[in-house]
């Protein structure tokens, strides 16, 4: 009877479980539907023409026509050349996610292993300085930039980005869990210089906090549009999120003759380095996330 009674109650127990784990699954679906929906509607309006109104699930034929627009002479001649401005936004991102991500972490390694007097008095500025929002230092930053010729250039968006105290944050939270100063001192013992060091053993180590913050950094960069509309005037020079706007501006003052299918291809073509960034690196998140969060 006992033995009748645990088998009822095993077999309750595996059905209570079951019973969880299509719930689970049914609300996992939905969520990854409710994510996805939105890039699939704005694929599909990328193929659809001028003045097509209602939702539309199935794909339309102007998808390539769409894409000839963008790239065409009549594009060019109203927001300048696509083409010229998505290699402005890759250059400047990618220098940008380089600088950064690589000083950043040169940092917060010279801070984590050296023990010098203001080392705790450098952290705190540094996570002062993170406080402070860009649009606060505005006004002065122009005119700085301004006075040293540097407007309509390319260097104000890439340069500072070696100084990014987020950045040196999560690397100095990751190499606090990560890192232990055994394997610097052993590099030392072996003759390793302290560059070599940090370039050949370091960054193998923090490759999943360089990933995270890669991914971060590109994207930030990638969707910037203050700095960038505030500092480039010259055609040549305008980043994606520039003629985003430019667009923008002229659907609100012309509805009747805006275009949604080449809106809508445009802001396709403009996420796709992103979603490309995400796909290489994405691995690397989640276990870059959970250690740099927590110091072990």
């Amino acid at each position: 009877m006992a033995r009748i009674e645990g088998i009822a109650g095993e077999s309750d127990s595996r059905t209570q479980i079951m019973v969880r784990r299509i719930i689970a699954y049914v609300v996992l679906v939905l969520l990854v539907i409710m994510s996805l929906l939105p890039f699939y509607l704005l694929l599909i309006n990328a193929t659809r023409g001028k003045v097509q109104p209602g939702i539309q699930f199935y794909p339309s034929t102007l998808f390539f026509k769409n894409i000839g627009k963008i790239f065409g002479e009549t594009y060019k001649a109203y927001y300048g050349s696509f083409g010229r401005a998505f290699f402005n936004s890759v250059f400047v991102s990618g220098l940008n996610t380089i600088l950064s991500v690589y000083f950043s972490a040169l940092t917060a390694y010279a801070i984590h292993v050296y023990d010098f007097r203001l080392k705790k008095a450098i952290h705190t500025f540094i996570l002062i300085i993170m406080m402070v929002p860009t649009q606060a230092a505005a006004i002065g930053l122009y005119r700085q930039l301004v006075n040293m010729n540097l407007t309509n250039s390319f260097i104000p968006l890439t340069i500072p980005g070696i100084a990014a105290p987020a950045v040196y944050f999560f690397m100095i939270q990751y190499m606090a869990s990560s890192l232990p100063l055994e394997i610097v001192e052993a590099a030392r013992m072996d003759g390793c210089g302290e560059f070599k060091t940090f370039n050949t053993i370091i960054l193998p180590i923090l490759k999943p906090a360089l990933a995270v913050q890669g991914i971060f950094v590109f994207v930030g960069s990638w969707n910037n549009l203050f700095l960038p509309q505030m500092l480039l005037d010259e055609q040549s020079k305008k980043t994606i999120p520039v003629i985003l706007q430019i667009i923008k501006a002229n659907i609100a003052s012309n509805p009747m003759d805006a275009d949604a299918g080449l809106m809508n291809m445009f802001m396709v073509l403009a996420i796709l380095p992103v979603v490309v960034i995400y796909l290489l690196l994405s691995k690397n998140i989640v276990g870059g996330v959970s250690l740099g969060a927590v110091k072990g």
